[in-house]
C-alpha cells in the first residue's frame, strides 16, 4: 500500500475540502500508549509543556512510518479558552484538574466602553509564541502548527462580559456590545497574523484534530443560546469577516444548535464542520451537510469502522475517528479502512 507520506496525506486533505472533487472519507486511528498526561497550560509549568508537545511530536512522527492513516503530525502549544479573555484583563482561574477559565471583567456597557484594545505584545499572549519559537526551533520550519483554542470574538466578549448581563446588553446596549466584540476581533486577528505570518498558512485545527491548508478554525458555542435571528445579526458577520480574511474557516460548535444549521450554511468558506451532539441528531447532520461542507463529528458510527463508510450520505465528506487498542489492531483497521475508503 502506498500513498500516506506526509505530502500525499496534505493533498488528500486539500481534496477532502476541495468540492470540486470527487467526496471522499478520511480517517485518524487513536492510538497513542506511551502518551503522559498532558501537563496543564499553566504559565508556571511553560518548559513542562513544551517538553511534552516535543516529544507528542516525536511519537507522531514515529507513527506515520507505520500507520497508515490520514493523521499529519504537529506541534502543539495547548492552551484553554481563556487565553484572549486573559489578555483584557480577566483573573484567571487555575483547577487543579482541568484546563483554566477566564471570569468575567465587566459587567455594565460602562465598564465594556472602557475597555481598551490590547496589543499581543503586551499580553501573556507573548509567551505562546515563545513556546511556538522553541518547538519550531526542534522541529525545522516544515512543522506544521495545532493552533491555540480560538473562539470566535462574540464568545470571547461573553466571557469578559459577565454572561447574564451580557445577553441583556445584546437587547439593551447594542452598540457597548458590537464595540467589544470588536476589540475581540482586533486583538484575535492581531494575534493570528502573527502566528500565521511566524508558522506558516497551512496548521491542525485545535479541536477535533485535523488538517487545514488556510482558513482559520475556532470554537462557536454561544450560539446555542441564541436564536437564529440572533445569530445572523451578531455572528455570522463576524464569521463571514474572518473566512474571508483568512480564506476559509472550520468550525466546532459542541452547542445544541440545530436551530442554526440553516444560518452555518450561510457562512462564506464554511471548510469543515464539528458537532457534538448525540447519535440521532448527528446522522441528521451528516444528510444536511453532505452537499455543502466536510464534517468531522465525534460520533463516526456504530459497529466495525471499516462498515461506516457505506453508511454515510451520498457525497458527504467525514472523518472518521476510531481507536485499536494495539499497533497490530490499528495497522488491520487501517488496511480495512484504506480499502473501505475506495482507495487503490
Amino acid at each position: 500500500m502506498s500513498g500516506y507520506g506526509i505530502e500525499q496525506r496534505k493533498q488528500r486533505w486539500r481534496d477532502f475540502v476541495d468540492f470540486t472533487k470527487p467526496p471522499q472519507h478520511l480517517f485518524h486511528i487513536g492510538f497513542d500508549p506511551d502518551s503522559p498526561a498532558q501537563p496543564l497550560p499553566w504559565p508556571t509549568l511553560k518548559a513542562e509543556r513544551i517538553e511534552w508537545a516535543w516529544q507528542r511530536y516525536v511519537r507522531q512522527r514515529k507513527a506515520a512510518e507505520w500507520l497508515q492513516d490520514d493523521r499529519i503530525p504537529s506541534l502543539l502549544v495547548g492552551t484553554g479558552t481563556e487565553i484572549f479573555a486573559a489578555a483584557f484583563g480577566c483573573p484567571v482561574q487555575y483547577p487543579a484538574d482541568t484546563n483554566p477559565y477566564a471570569r468575567p471583567l465587566v459587567f455594565t456597557a460602562q465598564e465594556a466602553a472602557a475597555l481598551k484594545t490590547p496589543h499581543v505584545a503586551d499580553t501573556p499572549l507573548v509567551m505562546l509564541f515563545e513556546m511556538a519559537d522553541e518547538l519550531r526551533r526542534r522541529a525545522g520550519p516544515d512543522a506544521p502548527f495545532q493552533i491555540p483554542d480560538i473562539q470566535s470574538p462574540m464568545d470571547i466578549a461573553a466571557l469578559i462580559w459577565n454572561k447574564t448581563d451580557f445577553y441583556l446588553a445584546m437587547a439593551d446596549e447594542r452598540q457597548a456590545v458590537a464595540d467589544l466584540a470588536a476589540k475581540v476581533a482586533e486583538l484575535l486577528t492581531e494575534f493570528m497574523d502573527l502566528w500565521f505570518t511566524r508558522y506558516g498558512r497551512d496548521f491542525i485545527a485545535h479541536y477535533p484534530y485535523y488538517y487545514m491548508p488556510q482558513g482559520l478554525t475556532l470554537s462557536e458555542d454561544e450560539v446555542g443560546a441564541v436564536s437564529a435571528g440572533t445569530f445572523e445579526q451578531w455572528f455570522l458577520p463576524e464569521l463571514a469577516a474572518l473566512s474571508r480574511r483568512y480564506g476559509g474557516l472550520g468550525m466546532h460548535c459542541c452547542a445544541n444548535a440545530h436551530h442554526q444549521w440553516n444560518g452555518f450554511l450561510k457562512i462564506p468558506g464554511l471548510r469543515v464542520l464539528n458537532l457534538v451532539q448525540p447519535a440521532e441528531q448527528t446522522k441528521e447532520a451528516y444528510r444536511f451537510f453532505a452537499p455543502h461542507v466536510a464534517q468531522a463529528h465525534n460520533w463516526c458510527g456504530d459497529g466495525p469502522p471499516e462498515t461506516w463508510p457505506a453508511r454515510y450520505p451520498s457525497g458527504a465528506r467525514v472523518l472518521m475517528e476510531p481507536g485499536a487498542s494495539s499497533r497490530d489492531e490499528a495497522m488491520r483497521l487501517a488496511e480495512k479502512l484504506w480499502a473501505a475508503c475506495g482507495r487503490a
